[in-house]
């Protein structure tokens, strides 16, 4: 196979693995706090949004130290064993004991009947082990040499795998992840990625339990968790595929989706604050009878999951793309401060959702919305000047 070839098979099997991996823990996230909800009446004690808060405050840390982890064990094996975690917690939920779901989360930061629920976390765990092992199909790439070509001494010590070697590149890439932490640029970008942050948190676990609590749904109000999440993934998938693979040619910059995705977060926004009742976060197991501004509408409800999707793809392309551009020689540190502020910011609003109604999340998301796209303009213009120092147009990036 040659090395473009093998490449490629590399690329399409993280992508697989990725999406086995992350279709069941996103799945199972959206309905963990509806069904420990649920067990609550049991033996079982336990919140789902305080296991996401847990899940996601170790993973903030854990970014910090990922690139030094990596560098000593390979991305392969690590890869591996983040799998392993990751289709442990969701193993819990088929014999739920409160020990081990807490214990779960905390190792993989580094919907109704008992036997629905049963068969359900059977299937997600089964999905994410196959992603997990879809990772011992990755090939490493091999260097190339001409023919008669030997390996001079610099070569052989830098190809070394010493541990003197592998712990010497894990400080430095610690090192550079704390240096570039106090960056202008990403000082101003974390504003924005907090935001990404909450409204991950929103969509990921809290707007499928608040609709999932909603009793004027009906008997559908459970299986409209799934919907939703089916509607927030086409709307990511539809962002993406627009913003992300089409972007060469955006002559306008990254500002304008941005703007987009602020304003579809903002109606969406607005939506919900008058179509779901303001205690639906945080209510009981029989749901809530409360009433918003409006009947709740199934309608509305679903509609509102696609705008939250589409306008987290708006942010995280752009954010993505900008961190590309300014950080191209150090994109893994600058990647990992991406990941350490949006997952501790996600943890936070994973916490604070066990307490706050639903106005004041979506009050706080609001705020550092607005916030956090001022921000990004802010770093955005300054890229655009350095382009035009250069002599270059956007097509060019």
């Amino acid at each position: 196979m040659s090395p473009a070839s093998k490449k490629l098979f590399n690329i399409i099997i993280l992508g697989l693995s990725f999406m086995f991996i992350f279709t069941a823990f996103q799945t199972c996230g959206n309905i963990a706090q509806t069904v420990i909800t649920n067990l609550n009446s049991t033996d079982f004690h336990g919140s789902g949004y305080t296991s996401m808060s847990i899940i996601y405050g170790v993973f903030s840390a854990s970014n910090l130290i990922s690139p030094s982890v990596v560098a000593i064990v390979g991305p392969q094996l690590s890869m591996v064993v983040s799998g392993v975690f990751y289709s442990l917690y969701i193993a819990v939920f088929i014999q739920p004991a409160t020990w081990a779901f807490y214990t779960a989360s905390v190792f993989i930061g580094i919907a109704a009947a008992e036997s629905d629920r049963r068969t359900v976390f059977i299937a997600l765990t089964v999905i994410s082990l196959v992603g997990t092992v879809l990772f011992f199909l990755i090939r490493k790439q091999e260097d190339t040499k001409a023919p008669g070509e030997e390996d001079s001494a610099n070569e052989i010590l830098e190809d070394s795998s010493s541990a003197q070697n592998r712990l010497t590149r894990a400080v430095a890439a610690f090192k550079k992840s704390i240096k570039l932490s106090f960056t202008k640029e990403i000082l101003l970008l974390s504003v924005t990625t907090a935001y990404t942050g909450l409204e991950l948190t929103f969509f990921s676990g809290v707007y499928g339990t608040c609709i999932g609590a909603v009793n004027r749904f009906g008997s559908e109000e459970k299986s409209l968790i799934g919907l939703s999440g089916i509607f927030t993934g086409v709307g990511e998938i539809l962002g993406g595929g627009i913003f992300g693979l089409l972007s060469k040619s955006n002559r306008f910059g990254r500002n304008p989706i941005v703007m987009l995705g602020i304003l579809v977060h903002f109606i969406a926004f607005y939506l919900i604050f008058f179509n779901m009742p303001n205690d639906a976060p945080i209510a009981p197991m029989e749901g809530t009878d409360d009433v918003a501004y409006m009947i709740p509408s199934k309608e509305v409800a679903i509609f509102c999951s696609f705008l939250l999707g589409l306008g987290d793809s708006c942010f995280n392309t752009q954010l993505l793309s900008i961190l590309g551009f300014l950080y191209s020689e150090d994109s893994a540190p600058a990647f990992a401060i991406f990941k350490f502020v949006q997952s501790i910011c996600a943890a936070v609003a994973y916490f604070y959702s066990n307490y706050f109604l639903l106005q004041w999340q979506l009050l706080i998301m609001v705020v550092v919305g607005f916030f956090g796209t001022i921000t990004f303009f802010l770093v955005e213009w300054e890229a655009a000047t350095v382009l035009a120092a250069r002599g270059s147009d956007y097509s060019s990036i």
